[in-house]
């Protein structure tokens, strides 16, 4: 019987390099998507070495609409899970920011995420299972940080809810998993000083892999691993957001960043 197969974008570092090795440990073939070939090489030798599986890789910048659609291509082919895990954010204002980086941050946070679905799904549908994860912030659901980027991963929260409705009883899933601080590369890459976040709010990759595949096999469509953050996008659902924004702005800095 052949292995299932799952996809992921951004896969060298961080939670993608986490659902991965996830995803290889339980005996699926991979197709790893990202931009830095030496990496990804490197990862898809530590999985086959690791685990005795296929790893296809597959170099692409999401923000180039021709290497979209190669992955996209891939996914018609027929994949079991897609992980869109690829996703930017940038420290700076808004309003001083080249506007090619805004739209490449959306370019990745939001048209690929689009795109890929869409690719995955006919497959999926066809065979009556399949499971699409997106991977969205906390910052999608409690407003006050930053703008673009909150903006991004508030329509992945959306999407998936939406298109999660329009799934039910296919068999095909879709989650979007909200995370808050997590010890990746993903802070320093955008240039952000973190020094001002306590350590109680930091989650580890392997603990936010495992609570949102946990959480996806029970059926939750929007996943927010950590009691902390549980707690926090709780509450913010229940105060006015006037007063969430005051309070995001003051604990984590509202400023300098898109």
């Amino acid at each position: 019987m052949p292995r299932p197969v799952a996809l992921v974008t951004g896969p060298t570092s961080g939670l993608g390099a986490g659902y991965a090795r996830r995803y290889a440990r339980d005996g699926y073939n991979l197709v790893l998507v990202a931009r830095n070939v030496d990496r990804l090489e490197d990862l898809a030798a530590e999985l086959r070495a690791a685990n005795g599986i296929d790893v296809e890789v597959l170099p692409a910048d999401l923000t180039a609409a021709d290497d979209r659609a190669r992955v996209a291509d891939r996914l018609t082919a027929g994949v079991q899970v897609l992980v869109n895990n690829a996703g930017f954010g940038t420290s700076g204002e808004f309003w001083t920011t080249d506007p090619v980086l805004l739209q490449a941050q959306l370019d990745v946070n939001v048209t690929a995420v689009m795109h890929l679905t869409r690719a995955a799904l006919p497959a999926m549908l066809a065979a009556g299972s399949g499971t699409v994860i997106n991977i969205a912030s906390v910052a999608g659901l409690v407003s006050g940080r930053g703008s673009t980027y909150s903006a991004s991963k508030a329509w992945v929260v959306s999407f998936s809810e939406g298109l999660a409705n329009g799934l039910a009883g296919t068999g095909v899933s879709i989650h979007a998993v909200c995370p808050g601080f997590v010890h990746t590369e993903f802070h320093e890459r955008a240039g952000m000083d973190m020094k001002s976040i306590p350590g109680f709010m930091w989650l580890d990759v392997d603990d936010v892999v495992a609570e949102s595949l946990a959480d996806a096999a029970k059926g939750k469509v929007v996943i927010v691993p950590g009691l902390q953050y549980k707690a926090l996008t709780t509450g913010s659902r229940l105060i006015p957001r006037g007063l969430v924004r005051a309070l995001t702005k003051g604990f984590g800095n509202g400023r300098d960043r898109t």
